[in-house]
C-alpha cells in the first residue's frame, strides 16, 4: 500500500469539488465523483449521473480508455460492490486494470460497507483509505445520515430581521435580504433534494419554492407542505405546479385514508375545473380536499410526527431536506432535536411590532449549535452553524 501524498490530497480534493456538481440530482443514490489520474495527468473524470446512473467510475474509465492502465483512480466513496441495476464500480476498475485506487471514505451501505476494498485488493490494487477524510465527510454529509440514521440531513434557513423577524402579521413575503442572499438561497435549493415549509407560510406568501436561477431551473427540489388538515389553497402555485414539479402535501392523522376511487374531483380536474366542488371551495371535508389534491398531481403522505416524516423521505432515497420556514415549522424541527445545520441570514431592516418573531436570531442561537463560517453578502450578514457532534 502506497502512503497518500500531496499530490492524493490534491487530486482528492479536485474530486470532491466535482462531486458537489449533481447534488440534489442524483437520488437515491449519493453524488459521487472519479477522477482516473496517468502520470500526474487527468486522463478522465466524471460525477454521478442526474438519476443516480452511470455511476461515476464506469464514466470516467470510458472516458480515460487504455490509459486507465496503471493509473490512479481517486473516488470520494468506496466503490460499490454489489449487483443492482448496474455492475459493481469494483469490477469496472479491476478490469481497467487501474494500478491504484484512492478513497475518501468508505461506504456506510450493508450491501458495500468494505467489500469494495477487498475486491479490488484481492485482484493486486493497491487501496488507499481516508484521503481528505473529513472533508469527504461533509461533502456527503447527507447521504451518510440516510445511511447510518434512516433519516435525511436537515438543513434549516431563516431570513431574519434586525429586529428578530421573519415576517409581517397579515402580509405575504416580506423582503428582509438582498439579491446576493436570495441567489445563495436558489443555489441550496438546487443542490437539495426536497424542501419544506408549513401551510401558513405557503398560504401566505404563495411561494413556488423552485429553483430559478436561468439554467438551473430543472434543479428544483422535491416541496413539502406541512399541512394536518389539508387547507392549502387549490389555486394556489404549488399546487398549480405539482404536475411540473413534485409537491408533497404532509397530513397529520394516519387514520384519514384515502378515497377509493378519484372520483367527482378527479373528473372536476380532467375537465378543467377546479377540483373542489363549490362546497368544498368554501370549507369542504378532508376527505375531498385530499381528493382534489392528489386530483391536480400532488401527494399526500400521512406522518403524525416529525420523526415519522423524516423516515418516510428516508425511505424513497432522500437524503437532504432544507427547512425554509415559517416559524412553526422551524420551531417543530428544533423541538424534535433533529435539525442538522443552520443557516442564518439577517438583513438591515426593522420590522417593528408587527412582526412575526423568528424562533431565534443572531443573539440567541439554539444550544448545540456552533459558528461554523460567517460572511457578509451585501448589506446581509450570513451565518453557517453546525450541530455540535
Amino acid at each position: 500500500m502506497t502512503a497518500p501524498t500531496r499530490e492524493d490530497e490534491r487530486f482528492m480534493a479536485a474530486a470532491l469539488r466535482l462531486a458537489r456538481r449533481n447534488l440534489g440530482l442524483t437520488s437515491t443514490n449519493p453524488s459521487v465523483a472519479c477522477i482516473i489520474v496517468k502520470d500526474g495527468t487527468i486522463v478522465g473524470r466524471a460525477v454521478t449521473a442526474p438519476g443516480g446512473r452511470p455511476h461515476a467510475e464506469t464514466q470516467a474509465l470510458a472516458e480515460a480508455g487504455e490509459k486507465a492502465r496503471g493509473a490512479t483512480a481517486y473516488v470520494t466513496l468506496e466503490p460499490c460492490s454489489h449487483h443492482g441495476k448496474t455492475p459493481p464500480c469494483a469490477d469496472a476498475l479491476i478490469a481497467s486494470s487501474v494500478a491504484r485506487v484512492v478513497v475518501s471514505i468508505l461506504d456506510p451501505d450493508e450491501r458495500v460497507a468494505g467489500r469494495g476494498v477487498v475486491m479490488l485488493r484481492d485482484a493486486g490494487i493497491a487501496v488507499d483509505i481516508g484521503v481528505l477524510h473529513r472533508d469527504g465527510e461533509r461533502a456527503l454529509e447527507a447521504y451518510l445520515m440516510r445511511q447510518r440514521l434512516k433519516r435525511p440531513h436537515v438543513t434549516l434557513k431563516l431570513a431574519v430581521s434586525q429586529d428578530g423577524m421573519i415576517g409581517r402579521t397579515g402580509e405575504g413575503q416580506v423582503r428582509i435580504t438582498g439579491e446576493i442572499s436570495r441567489a445563495q438561497v436558489q443555489m441550496l435549493r438546487a443542490e437539495t433534494d426536497a424542501i419544506l415549509v408549513g401551510v401558513g407560510t405557503a398560504s401566505a406568501d404563495d411561494p413556488e419554492l423552485t429553483v430559478r436561477l436561468p439554467g438551473l431551473e430543472g434543479r428544483s427540489p422535491i416541496r413539502i407542505v406541512l399541512d394536518r388538515r389539508l387547507e392549502l389553497p387549490m389555486n394556489s402555485k404549488l399546487v398549480q405546479s405539482a404536475r411540473e414539479v413534485p409537491l408533497i402535501v404532509v397530513a397529520g392523522d394516519a387514520s384519514f385514508r384515502s378515497p377509493r376511487s378519484r372520483g367527482e374531483g378527479a373528473r372536476r380536474a380532467d375537465e378543467g375545473q377546479s377540483p373542489l366542488s363549490p362546497q368544498a371551495e368554501r370549507g369542504g371535508d378532508y376527505a375531498t380536499r385530499r381528493a382534489a389534491l392528489e386530483a391536480a398531481g400532488a401527494e399526500v403522505l400521512n406522518a403524525d410526527t416529525i420523526p415519522d416524516l423524516l423516515a418516510a423521505l428516508a425511505s424513497r432515497g432522500t437524503s437532504s431536506l432544507l427547512v425554509e420556514g415559517g416559524a412553526r415549522a422551524a420551531g417543530a424541527f428544533l423541538d424534535a432535536g433533529l435539525v442538522d445545520r443552520i443557516l442564518l441570514f439577517t438583513g438591515p431592516i426593522t420590522i417593528g411590532e408587527d412582526g412575526i418573531r423568528s424562533p431565534f436570531d443572531r443573539q440567541s442561537i439554539p444550544a448545540g449549535f456552533m459558528l461554523r463560517r460567517a460572511a457578509r453578502y451585501g448589506d446581509d450578514i450570513f451565518e453557517d452553524y453546525e450541530r455540535d457532534i
